[in-house]
C-alpha cells in the first residue's frame, strides 16, 4: 500500500500585499531651528535640495541653497518637503539640546535676586554677603561693576544680581529671560509689610520664581517678627514655622546675624529645585546690562546658563554678535573661561547688546554675522519671546479658539478704599469660561513697574481715577501692554463683563496733550474764577478735557468753560505762552495746581 501524496497546500499570500495596503507610517516631525539654510534643512529632511527649491519656485518663493529659512519661508519648505516641520530659534534649539542630555548635566549654582520695600535693607544685606564672602577674596572688593557677583558658603557658589530694584527683575523677565532662580524678599521686622514689599511679591509671583523671606532688622526694639508673619500670612506666605511652605529667616544685615542661615536656606531651596547645567553644549546666557566702554568699546555683561564660554569665541546676542576678544569678572580680573552661573563681561561686541536680550556662542564669526544681519532684516527678535499682547478684546478670541481662559489684571486707584473694592469685585465677575485674576493692586498713578509687572505677566492695567504720564504711556506701547482708565465703576465692570462674553465696545484712546501751571486765581465779576496758566509742556485746547492736580493727585476731572491769551477767546495755547482758563463748575483751584489737558478718541481695540 502506497502512503497517500500529501495534499499541496495552497501558497500563503506575501504578506507584503496586505502591508501595501496598509498606508504609510507618517514621518516624524522634523524639528529646523534658526540659522539653517535650506541646503542643511533638505540634508535634515532627506531630500535633495534641487527639487525641494523646484516645488518652492513654483509655489512663488524663490530661494536659494545657501539661503536662511526663517518664519516667513517655513511654511513653503514644509509643503515642498510633504513633511510637517516645526521651527525654533537658535537658542531655543540649543536648550533643547542641553536639556535633553540627562547623563551631561551637572548642578549649577543658584541664582538670587534680593527685593523688597525701600529703607528695609536690601542694600545692606547685599554689602553683608559681599563683604566677606566673594567666591575670589585676595582680590578685596569689587572694583567693576557687571551686575552679578558670586559668593562662596560651604564650598558651594551661590550668584547675586546685583539689581535690587524689582523693575530690573521685572524688566529682565519681561523680555523673557528668565534668570533668576530664588527671590529673598527683605522684609523690616520694625516697618512690616509695605507697598513695595507687596509689589515685589507679585513680581516674584508673575515670574513663578520661590521666595524665601528675610525679615531683618530684629536687633531693633521696635522689631516685631511674629507681626511680619502675620501680614505675610495675608498675602499668602505662610513662613515654615506658622505651619506653611515659606521659609523665612530672621535676619540682622547691620550686624550680620544669621546671614549664615539665610545662605543655607538659599543653597538648600537650589538643591530642591535640582538646578542643572550642561557643560557640553555651546556656551548660553542672559545679557544682564551692557554700555559702550570708552576703552574697550560695546561690552555685555553675560550670566552663563549652559555650557562654558571661552575667550575667542564667536556669539551673537539679538541682532548683536561679535568675538570674545576678553572676558573679565566681577572683579575686572581677565578670566579664559566661564562656566555657569558665572557673570563675566564680555568685550568684542560689534554693536552694544541689548540687557535682557539671550546670549548664544555659535560656530564662527560668519555664521553669527549672517543670522544677526538677518534679524535684523526680518526686524525680528532672538529668543526673547514677543509677549503676546493681552488685552479684553483678544479674551473673547481666546475663549473662542478653545486658548486658556484666564484674564490677569493690574489694579491702580487714587485712595485705598477703591483698591479694595475693585481688588474684591473683579474676581466675582469671573465666570464658569474665564477665570480674572488680580495680579497686583495699590493706589497711585500708573508706573513703570506696573507696565513690566504687566508685561511678565501678561496683564490688562486697569486705571481707576489713576493718571499714566505720556512715558508710560510710550513704555506701554513698547511692551505691548494695554492700559484701560476708568472714571466710573460702573463701566470698568461693565466692559469686563463684555469682555467675557465678546461684546467689548471700541477703546478709548486717552492721549495727553498738555500741562499749565496755575500761577494766580483771578475772581472776574460775572465769569468766576479763572486760573492765570503758564503752559509748561504741550499745548492747552479749548475743546480738551481736563484734571486738576494738587501734589500730584487728581482733585478735579472735567471741562474747560473758556480760554484766553491776553483778551482774546482762543482755541489753544502753546507751551511757554500764558492764558486764562475758566473751568466749568468748579471752584476750588490754587496757585501751583497743575492742569493737565487731555482727549479721547475711539479706536477699534487692537
Amino acid at each position: 500500500m502506497t502512503k497517500p501524496t500529501p495534499k499541496k497546500t495552497a501558497p500563503k499570500k506575501p504578506v507584503k500585499d496586505a502591508a501595501a495596503a496598509a498606508p504609510p507610517k507618517p514621518l516624524p516631525k522634523l524639528i529646523l531651528s534658526e540659522g539653517m539654510t535650506i541646503k542643511d534643512a533638505a540634508d535634515a529632511a532627506g531630500i535633495k535640495p534641487k527639487p525641494l527649491l523646484d516645488r518652492m519656485s513654483s509655489a512663488g518663493l524663490e530661494m536659494g541653497t545657501n539661503d536662511l529659512l526663517d518664519e516667513s519661508s517655513i511654511a513653503s519648505f514644509a509643503k515642498a518637503a510633504k513633511r510637517e516641520v516645526e521651527y525654533i530659534k537658535l537658542e531655543q534649539a540649543v536648550r533643547n539640546l542641553a536639556e535633553s542630555d540627562e547623563k551631561a548635566l551637572i548642578t549649577r549654582p543658584p541664582v538670587v535676586t534680593i527685593m523688597g520695600h525701600v529703607d528695609h535693607g536690601k542694600t545692606t544685606l547685599l554689602d553683608n554677603i559681599r563683604s566677606s564672602r566673594l567666591v575670589d577674596k585676595e582680590f578685596g572688593g569689587i572694583t567693576q561693576h557687571i551686575g552679578a557677583y558670586r559668593v562662596r558658603h560651604k564650598n558651594r557658589n551661590i550668584t547675586f544680581i546685583d539689581t535690587p530694584g524689582h523693575e530690573a527683575f521685572t524688566q529682565l523677565r519681561a523680555r523673557g529671560a528668565g534668570v533668576t532662580d530664588i527671590v529673598v524678599l527683605v522684609v523690616a521686622a520694625d516697618d512690616g509689610i509695605m507697598p513695595q514689599t507687596k509689589e515685589a511679591i507679585n513680581h516674584a509671583r508673575a515670574a513663578d520664581v520661590p521666595i524665601i523671606v528675610a525679615i531683618n532688622k530684629i536687633d531693633k526694639p521696635e522689631a516685631n517678627v511674629d507681626r511680619v508673619k502675620q501680614q505675610l500670612s495675608k498675602e499668602d506666605l505662610l513662613v515654615e514655622d506658622w505651619g506653611g511652605k515659606t521659609i523665612s529667616v530672621e535676619i540682622s544685615a547691620t550686624e550680620g546675624k544669621n546671614i549664615e542661615d539665610l545662605l543655607e536656606m538659599i543653597l538648600l531651596l537650589g538643591d530642591i529645585q535640582d538646578l542643572k547645567t550642561n557643560p557640553k553644549v555651546p556656551a548660553q546666557g542672559v545679557v544682564l546690562e551692557s554700555k559702550m566702554d570708552p576703552k574697550k568699546g560695546p561690552v555685555g555683561s553675560v550670566l552663563i546658563r549652559h555650557g562654558i564660554l571661552e575667550q575667542g569665541q564667536a556669539f551673537l546676542s539679538g541682532t548683536s554678535f561679535g568675538r570674545a576678544r576678553a572676558l573679565f569678572d566681577e572683579k575686572g580680573q581677565s578670566m579664559k573661561a566661564a562656566a555657569a552661573g558665572v557673570p563675566v563681561e564680555v568685550m568684542g561686541f560689534q554693536t552694544v547688546p541689548q540687557a535682557g536680550d539671550l546670549f548664544q556662542v555659535v560656530s564662527d564669526l560668519p555664521t553669527a554675522k549672517k543670522i544677526a544681519e538677518h534679524r535684523v532684516l526680518q526686524d525680528r527678535k532672538p529668543e526673547p519671546v514677543v509677549q503676546e499682547r493681552a488685552t479684553l478684546d483678544e479674551l473673547f478670541k481666546k475663549i473662542e479658539d478653545g486658548q486658556p481662559k484666564e484674564l490677569n489684571l493690574i489694579v491702580k486707584a487714587d485712595v485705598h478704599g477703591s483698591v479694595e473694592v475693585l481688588a474684591d469685585l473683579l474676581p466675582s465677575l469671573a465666570t464658569e469660561k474665564v477665570l480674572i485674576k488680580v495680579v497686583h493692586a495699590a493706589t497711585g498713578p500708573i508706573s513703570e513697574a506696573d507696565v513690566l509687572l504687566a508685561s511678565a505677566s501678561r496683564a490688562v492695567i486697569i486705571g481707576y481715577n489713576a493718571r499714566v504720564l505720556p512715558k508710560i504711556a510710550d513704555l506701554a506701547a513698547r511692551e505691548n501692554v494695554e492700559i484701560r482708565l476708568y472714571t466710573i465703576i460702573y463701566q470698568l465692570t461693565d466692559d469686563i463683563k463684555k469682555a467675557v462674553i465678546g461684546l467689548l465696545d471700541p477703546v478709548i484712546r486717552e492721549t495727553v496733550i498738555g500741562h499749565a501751571e496755575i500761577r494766580k486765581v483771578f475772581q472776574i465779576p460775572k465769569i468766576g474764577l479763572v486760573a492765570g496758566c503758564y503752559v509748561t509742556d504741550g499745548r492747552i485746547a479749548r475743546n480738551a478735557e481736563i484734571r486738576i492736580l494738587r501734589n500730584r493727585e487728581i482733585i478735579h476731572q472735567g471741562r474747560i468753560s473758556s480760554l484766553k491769551h491776553v483778551k482774546e477767546n482762543v482755541n489753544e495755547v502753546k507751551k511757554d505762552y500764558e492764558c486764562g482758563i475758566g473751568l466749568d463748575r468748579f471752584k476750588d483751584i490754587q496757585p501751583r495746581d497743575v492742569i493737565e489737558a487731555f482727549i479721547r478718541e475711539k479706536v477699534r481695540p487692537a
